[in-house]
């Protein structure tokens, strides 16, 4: 029985299949045990506190988790990522890694309240205490366990201490003590944590001797439980306590302090401790102490862009070794089946270009017409969109009012004043048209004009950030592809406010030399990608079109909504 030449074909590609299926099944397997491997090792370092270690371990686990696509371990280990990154003082990239995280967790979750209580740290330390209370709040909410729920309510502390009320960190802190949740072996290092908070604050009340023995007492408890990185704070406490009483015991306990902070590359913590030992004592024995610390103040950016650029550089060799890995495996796979492979290759090759011969010549038609084609829809969509909402906002409001003018006496003042209330909201809605279509700014303060755009979407229970902006040199692009870049974030935030409830929106500009990336993700409810929306997101897709570039949405339930934009400079 004679069979054709496709259907051996056909054979041909079912076998190469299932070998192929069999090798990817085996690179996957040893892809997961790596993967678990390092983050098994991550962790152990984390807990001896080897921070930088830990930080190149994880970022390696990562890499592979997102081979295997693993959203919980990716979600887990950024979180940790973003703790070392505090502690290294690099707190705006702390922020964008856990914001990153927040993308892989539903809400109501013990991960996002950890999330919550490390862009609280953060936002401290960066004085920014107005946030840090929203999301310590935010990650109590988040807590179903009454004794997880005491840790982010007790970070509120601090912050009450810094703005001197004193006797609303002593409240809440006794009360947290009072509840006698933390006395487990788990809850020790928290506890010590807040008994020394209390006892700063006692201290700083006037009740010396009471916060002395907390302060004393926590400190031992971080000693005995080799909690290296949170006996700074105490030392920084009692030295404190001391500068009043003591001088030599002071300074004691800030050189401990910076000694510890020195060796955990803790720069705050440093300043804090000098600070402390150059107010105790103005000898010429301790000027020297007065230069290093104006040095490392001085030094301070300096010294964070070298972490950020530092954990950096461990992301970018993690991936250049993962590519490689990969690579290698793909090599050994090719070599097991490179014979059978010769053999298909020429049959593929050979229809592969006659089809693509007949393909160029048809793409190069239909591009020529479709560029034309997409310019002008994209016009023609913006002059319906202008026109739907002229006709559904303000046609029958119009109406309303003429129909009032012409039935009621504008003799009457309060008619007058209704009259004059109905056409200043018609006003108002006719300028919110015009703002969303008016003429965009390409010149030298185009990103001054996009600031102000996206920032007029902040509210309190709203966070926008924005990274990298100005590291784009947008005098070299064209303003058309300025004005599609700015009405396609304009499209995006409105589809925000309307249908994601979000409580946090990151957009993220990156540059390389041919192209613009801009990464926009939010925490909202997200949504099914079959029931999305269409007609903004057709009308983005339309313009991105016209400039030759791309866009990609991402989105399921509970898990935010993700956009990933392209476009040639």
């Amino acid at each position: 029985m004679l069979r054709s030449p496709f259907f051996y074909f056909i054979i041909l590609l079912f076998l190469f299949s299932c070998q192929e299926k069999k090798t990817i099944t085996t690179n996957l397997e040893s892809i997961q045990k790596e993967a678990g491997s390092l983050r098994d090792q991550g962790i152990t370092n984390y807990g001896k506190q080897n921070f930088n270690v830990a930080f190149y371990e994880f970022n390696k686990s990562k890499i592979l988790f997102e081979t295997l696509k693993d959203s919980t371990n990716i979600g887990y280990i950024l979180i940790q990522m973003a703790s070392i990154q505090q502690v290294n003082g690099d707190y705006y990239g702390s922020k964008e890694t856990v914001t990153e995280a927040l993308t892989y967790f539903k809400k109501n979750s013990v991960y996002t309240a950890y999330i919550y209580n490390i862009l609280g740290i953060a936002d401290k330390e960066l004085s920014l205490y107005s946030d840090a209370i929203f999301y310590y709040k935010e990650s109590a909410k988040e807590y179903t366990d009454s004794i997880e729920k005491q840790i982010p309510l007790s970070n509120l502390a601090p912050i009450y201490i810094q703005q001197k009320k004193y006797n609303k960190a002593i409240t809440l802190l006794e009360s947290i003590l009072g509840k006698k949740l933390l006395e487990d072996e788990a809850g020790a290092s928290t506890k010590a944590r807040i008994q020394d908070n209390l006892g700063y604050a006692y201290f700083k009340n006037g009740m010396n001797e009471k916060g002395f023995f907390l302060m004393s007492e926590a400190l031992q408890t971080r000693n005995e439980m080799k909690d290296t990185y949170g006996s700074i704070e105490s030392y920084l406490h009692l030295a404190d306590y001391f500068s009043k009483k003591d001088i030599q015991k002071s300074d004691e306990n800030a050189f401990t302090a910076y000694n510890i902070a020195t060796k955990l590359n803790s720069v705050d913590e440093r300043l804090e401790a000098l600070q402390i030992i150059i107010s105790n004592n103005h000898s010429a024995h301790h000027s020297k102490y007065v230069q290093k610390y104006f040095t490392l103040n001085d030094s301070i950016i300096k010294v964070r862009n070298n972490f950020k650029n530092k954990f950096a550089k461990i992301k970018y060799d993690a991936k250049i070794e993962k590519d490689e890995n990969v690579k290698l495996r793909l090599e050994k796979a090719e070599n097991l089946l490179s014979l059978q492979k010769e053999k298909y290759l020429r049959i593929v090759f050979v229809i592969a270009f006659i089809f693509l011969v007949i393909l160029i010549a048809i793409l190069i038609r239909y591009y020529k017409n479709k560029n034309k084609a997409i310019e002008f829809k994209t016009s023609y969509n913006t002059e319906t969109r202008i026109a739907k909402k002229i006709h559904d906002e303000l046609a029958n409001d119009v109406y309303h009012v003429i129909a009032f003018a012409e039935s009621q006496s504008l003799s009457t003042e309060s008619t007058k004043e209704n009259l004059l209330q109905k056409l200043d909201d018609i006003y108002g809605r006719v300028r919110g048209i015009s703002k969303e279509n008016n003429r965009i700014e390409t010149g030298i303060d185009f990103t001054k004009s996009m600031k102000e755009m996206l920032s007029t979407y902040n509210t309190t229970e709203r966070n926008i950030i924005v990274n990298n902006l100005e590291d784009i040199n947008w005098e070299i692009i064209d303003d058309t592809k300025k004005i599609t870049i700015s009405r396609i974030l304009q499209e995006l935030m409105v589809n925000m406010k309307k249908h994601s409830k979000a409580s946090l929106v990151l957009i993220k500009f990156e540059n390389d030399p041919k192209s613009i990336l801009i990464q926009y993700t939010d925490n909202g409810i997200g949504c099914e990608k079959t029931k999305m929306i269409k007609n903004g997101l057709l009308n983005m897709e339309s313009r991105i079109q016209a400039v030759k570039g791309t866009i990609d949405f991402d989105t399921e339930p509970e898990k935010g909504f993700k956009v990933k934009i392209s476009m040639p400079k």
